[in-house]
């Protein structure tokens, strides 16, 4: 029967204590052992193992803490207790930092090239990516039966059918909150019927599609990137290559495809529901009767605004599914790499799209649709 550890305190001649530990000193009998250890006020100088019959790693770092804190010695040890309470003790060991050598702003220049060396980088294989798509697609124009038309239904449903209740939550939120701060501010000249016009234009030039590619990107893109960074963590890419499916045409193109339908919908979608919330509060604190407002809205708004949005939503689809299929075929290593290149996709996208949208506002201006 192995017995439990257990330890007794001697008081020495000089006034210290000598701690004798006898038993199991194993994990599976050291209970109420450390916090024993703990409450001992009287300066040891020796701790005696010699009695122990067992000592595992946990046994080993109660003895080792002992003596350390204590500043003693440690007795008794066989040959294998001291190996394994010395190293123990190496947990301690503290190598000394040195400081920085060289110039700091010598050090930030390094950053910068190296950060501008993998932007360049990344944009070439990029380039490169989208060449591999112009390919697939040629390809399945030729071979149209390879074609996957049960994964584009699926991606259907997973970046729009499941996308339309945050969409539509944060699109009423943004209705309302563009006539609140419309309303705030053109009373101070009287002139709060313009609010309609603010809420129709806005909403659908520009913040339905705008505020929808960012929510798709932080949702359908991440889970592009995701999934396909797992996959070629798993070797499944490397395994469609080897019986002869092309990853680009299986897991790009549907993805690819079906958000580009699916952005020109949502966005209509996110439009009307901001609309209505702006609607809402006009009703509610500017008075203006819902018949009066969408009479306002039809006669205020263009039909250049939605053939604006219209425009900008296919080419942010576009962005979107190519900026996370690409982060995640990048994926290579282990799965840290999985969520440093979601995030990657998700920030890339959104910044294209942003980038993307000042483009587009200063293009249409410039042909007279404004």
């Amino acid at each position: 029967m192995v017995q439990s550890a257990d330890f007794t305190e001697e008081i020495l001649p000089d006034g210290t204590s000598a701690l004798r530990f006898s038993g199991s000193l194993s994990i599976a009998n050291i209970d109420g052992i450390d916090a024993r250890l703990r409450s001992l006020s009287q300066r040891i100088s020796r701790v005696d193992i010699s009695a122990i019959d067992h000592i595992d790693t946990v046994g080993a770092w109660l003895v080792y803490r002992t003596a350390r804190d204590h500043d003693a010695a440690i007795v008794g040890a066989d040959k294998d207790a001291q190996k394994l309470i010395s190293t123990i003790g190496k947990v301690d060991d503290r190598e000394a930092v040195s400081p920085p050598s060289g110039s700091r702003f010598l050090a930030l220049i390094g950053e910068v090239g190296a950060a501008v060396i993998e932007a360049v980088r990344t944009f070439a294989e990029f380039i490169g990516f989208i060449g591999q798509i112009v390919k697939a697609c040629f390809q399945l124009l030729l071979h149209p039966r390879r074609f996957r038309w049960n994964a584009v239904i699926q991606h259907f449903d997973m970046v729009g059918v499941r996308a339309l209740g945050i969409v539509g939550l944060m699109s009423f939120l943004i209705g309302i909150v563009i006539a609140q701060q419309g309303a705030v501010q053109l009373r101070q000249f009287g002139a709060e019927v313009f609010t309609v016009n603010l809420v129709g234009r806005l909403t659908l030039r520009e913040l339905g599609v705008l505020m929808t590619a960012i929510m798709v990107a932080g949702r359908s893109g991440s889970a592009f990137a995701a999934q396909i960074g797992t996959m070629k963590i798993t070797e499944e890419i490397d395994a469609m290559r080897t019986i002869g499916v092309v990853p680009t045409e299986a897991l790009v193109i549907p993805r690819m495809l079906a958000t580009v339908i699916m952005m020109p919908l949502l966005g209509i979608y996110a439009s009307i529901v901001a609309i209505i919330g702006g609607g809402l509060l006009c009703w509610i604190a500017l008075d203006i009767p819902p018949a009066t407002f969408v009479q306002r809205i039809r006669e205020v708004t263009p039909i250049t605004d939605f053939y604006v949005g219209m425009v900008k939503a296919p080419v942010f689809g576009a962005i979107i599914a190519l900026t996370g299929c690409f982060q995640g075929m990048r994926v290579q290593g282990n799965s840290e790499e999985v969520g440093l290149k979601t995030t990657a996709a998700v920030v890339q996208a959104i910044f294209l799209v942003i980038v993307l949208d000042a483009f587009f506002a200063v293009f249409f201006s410039s042909i007279g649709w404004n």
